[in-house]
């Protein structure tokens, strides 16, 4: 008899145990659908403030004068003109101010057209690594061999990121409501972009040197500002729904620019020592974030989505960037 009640009791307690975690699989289940279902707009952390505000002390106090250049330009052309190539990042941000608030199947088409935008930037940065010719670089090293070494040292750098960042579960990124996965993304992300305007950087510089450069170097900063709106709108589109406000979404585009003018004054004071290893910076871009496009976003929007819509969705995002990017090489030889 004691044995049968202790075979009841222990009965009991396994259902009982089975039961909670019963309940508690619903509970993560509907705490997991409830923070994929529906992302509702954040409000705008206070620190975002002081920052556009001093984006814009720093848009007015360097102005340089005359405003374009005549003859050799300055230290003070060269980065003004990389600091618009930054602040026109943010504006991809900007139609998200009139949008509701995003579903679930919403996000995964704002993935798609990401990792659409990304992999015909990254497929662009390895063509011009690839076909880089400039009469300065005196490497032995073939622009494809350099290229393709920094392709393999991207994606060697983004995985080393990636591990780093999964030993850490509670990791919070400021400005964003997510924590975890949705953080460990959203830096990653942010670690691709930064990297790719490194190499836009060296561009800026590099153009702006040499006897046409003053007009050469103003035609190349404009194109990049085009160039970086829609990258703009590719990083608003995965920190939106991560719980970013449309604000914060803005100044993390900014921020993945601002090597743009960061580098463009040291490569545009010594772009001889720069032009050898820009086709090894452009391989380390479109490496890493190749990587990113394919095992990042366009996963999670098949998650979100379906594979057919996620990829009809990338493919029109991909080839309208690439005849985005035809029409401004175009501007460039007329």
């Amino acid at each position: 008899m004691v044995t049968v009640q202790r075979r009841q009791t222990g009965d009991q307690s396994i259902a009982e145990e089975n039961v909670a975690a019963t309940v508690a699989g619903i509970d993560v289940g509907l705490k997991r659908k409830s923070s994929r279902g529906e992302y509702k707009k954040s409000p705008t952390p206070t620190w975002i403030y002081p920052v556009l505000a001093g984006f814009a002390a720093l848009s007015i106090v360097t102005v340089p004068h005359p405003f374009q250049p005549h003859g050799q330009p300055t230290l003070n052309h060269v980065f003004y003109y990389g600091w618009l190539t930054a602040l026109s990042t943010g504006l991809g941000a900007l139609p998200f101010l009139f949008l509701p608030d995003i579903a679930t199947f919403w996000v995964g088409i704002s993935n798609a057209i990401a990792a659409g935008m990304m992999v015909a930037a990254s497929y662009s940065l390895l063509v011009e690594g690839c076909t880089y010719s400039d009469p300065q670089d005196h490497s032995t090293v073939s622009c494809e061999l350099r290229t393709a070494l920094g392709a393999l040292l991207g994606l060697g750098f983004i995985l080393a990121t990636k591990n780093f960042l999964d030993r850490y579960e509670d990791l919070k990124v400021g400005g964003l409501g997510g924590t975890g996965t949705d953080a460990r993304k959203a830096l990653l992300i942010f670690f691709v972009m930064t990297l790719h305007s490194f190499s836009e950087g060296v561009g800026i510089g590099v153009s702006f040197g040499g006897v046409h450069g003053s007009e050469l170097g103003v035609f190349i900063s404009a194109s990049l500002a085009v160039h970086n709106v829609p990258e703009g709108l590719a990083i608003a589109v995965v920190l939106l729904p991560r719980g970013a406000s449309v604000l914060t979404a803005a100044v993390w585009a900014i921020s993945t620019s601002l090597p743009q003018p960061l580098m463009a004054v040291p490569a545009y004071l010594f772009v001889h020592h720069f032009i050898p290893i820009l086709p090894v910076g452009l391989g380390f871009a479109g490496g890493a974030m190749a990587w990113v496009a394919f095992f990042e976003l366009l996963s999670e929007a098949v998650e979100d989505t379906n594979l057919l819509t996620t990829i009809v969705v990338s493919l029109c995002s991909l080839v309208t960037m690439l005849f985005a990017q035809h029409m401004i090489e175009e501007g460039s030889r007329s």
